[in-house]
């Protein structure tokens, strides 16, 4: 009896510790973005990481994977949703399948300057969007920047008129496509590692990007004009699997939540002072103009993308486009 009482106590303390070791294994948190690591989305990524397992020690573990080692463009929303991959930042383009209202950064000529955006996606409509997929699965944690986006071209784009005929390559997005046919100009859906290709062999006769994605890809070389439009936005929120989050222990979320909001304010900074120093590489390496428009000229395109705005209204909300052009006004 006491033999049977004895092993029954080890047995007991032996799963009991068990339990104890299970319990104390670390929270896996896999990030896994498209882009490399020294890009502002690459250097965020590390930072959560840093600051997550720092102030966390021993609950949570986060694995980064850059430059689609994990998983790519094209099957990282499927792996978030199958619970394969915790966190990732997809371009803001990719969620007009999840959330209609996420199509208002598309619109073009929406917003004056990254101000604008800031003060829109900081206050209630932007936060709002972040918490709109939560019924598909899908949880926003903070909306970090790639810039604002400039149009380039061999010839110059001062007003709507000029861009007529013209080839520009787009991301697939049905907003994107309306806003060159607002110009009479041709959409062309092409991957972003074929753009360069597309603007040397005139497949395409432009493109839209911010400062710094044109200077990595060295598409100042086959165009001769950039107009600092300003026109959109080339953000990407950065979401997680939404029955994962909720299960986390609340101590963890919200902390990995504040995590987020700080390491959102360096992205953004990083992502800012990266624009202006390529923008001063493109023209210190002198093969392409930069264009300026007059604020007539801005409000010449902005009326002929009005339409645009229009015609996505219903699927967006008109509320939603109110509060984006109040911000302007702040």
């Amino acid at each position: 009896m006491l033999k049977t009482t004895a092993k029954a106590l080890v047995c007991a303390v032996s799963i009991g510790l068990a339990g104890i070791a299970h319990a104390a294994d670390p929270i896996v948190i896999k990030f896994s973005h498209v882009v490399a690591e020294h890009t502002p989305k690459g250097q965020g990524a590390l930072l959560f990481k840093k600051l997550a397992e720092e102030r966390l020690p021993g609950e949570v573990k986060v694995e980064v994977y850059p430059n689609s080692s994990l998983f790519g463009d094209g099957k990282e929303m499927e792996a978030l949703l199958m619970g394969d991959v915790q966190i990732i930042a997809p371009s803001l383009a990719k969620f007009e399948h999840y959330s209609k209202g996420i199509q208002i950064f598309d619109l073009p000529f929406l917003f004056d300057d990254m101000a604008a955006v800031d003060r829109f996606q900081k206050g209630p409509v932007g936060q709002e969007l972040l918490s709109s997929m939560e019924d598909k699965g899908i949880t926003g944690l903070g909306y970090w920047h790639n810039g604002l986006k400039q149009l380039s071209a061999n010839k110059k784009l001062l007003e709507p008129k000029d861009a007529r005929g013209l080839k520009f390559r787009v991301q697939a997005s049905a907003v994107l496509e309306e806003q060159f046919k607002a110009v009479r100009a041709n959409p062309r859906k092409m991957s972003f590692a074929e753009v360069y290709q597309g603007l040397q062999t005139g497949v395409v006769n432009g493109a839209e990007n911010p400062y710094s994605n044109i200077y990595s890809q060295k598409m100042h070389e086959v165009q001769k004009y950039i107009t600092e439009s300003n026109h959109g936005l080339l953000d990407y929120m950065v979401i997680t699997n939404t029955k994962f989050w909720n299960e986390l222990p609340k101590h963890v979320s919200k902390e990995l939540r504040a995590i987020m909001d700080e390491v959102t304010v360096e992205v953004n900074k990083h992502a800012h002072e990266l624009n202006m120093r390529d923008k001063q590489s493109i023209i210190d390496a002198g093969k392409t103009e930069i264009l300026y428009l007059t604020k007539e000229q801005r409000e010449k395109w902005r009326e002929v993308m009005r339409p645009v705005w229009k015609k996505f209204e219903a699927e967006i909300g008109a509320e939603r486009i109110k509060a984006a052009e109040a911000a302007n006004q702040e």
